[in-house]
């Protein structure tokens, strides 16, 4: 199931321009969303929008499934990135006190 969402995510980050090729492929991760986990189904969120923005008169087979696929994108508590942490340490490290104002 994770190549399955690695695939058809990849294809939706280079803005593939064929919508049969997701329709296909969002048929055939209908049937088996049950296998899923959060994260992959996270990954499949943004491609449930992706289709939706480019084609929205297409039935995608997963759209039936987006508020699902929107909670496991949303589960996760925000944390900060890696940058994030080494730029407040830096900062900190300088004297400059400072709250952090995104976590992504």
């Amino acid at each position: 199931s994770q190549d399955m969402a690695n695939t058809v995510w990849a294809f939706s980050c280079v803005n593939w321009d064929s919508h049969n090729f997701f329709i296909t492929f969002g048929s055939a991760i209908a049937d088996r969303l049950a296998d899923f986990n959060n994260n992959e189904k996270s990954q499949l969120y943004l491609v449930a929008l992706y289709v939706r923005l480019t084609w929205p008169h297409v039935h995608f087979p997963l759209s039936r499934h987006v508020e699902s696929l929107r909670s496991a994108y949303t589960r996760d508590e925000t944390t900060a990135s890696q940058l994030q942490g080494d730029v407040s340490a830096m900062l900190e490290e300088l004297g400059w006190r400072h709250a952090e104002e995104h976590r992504t």
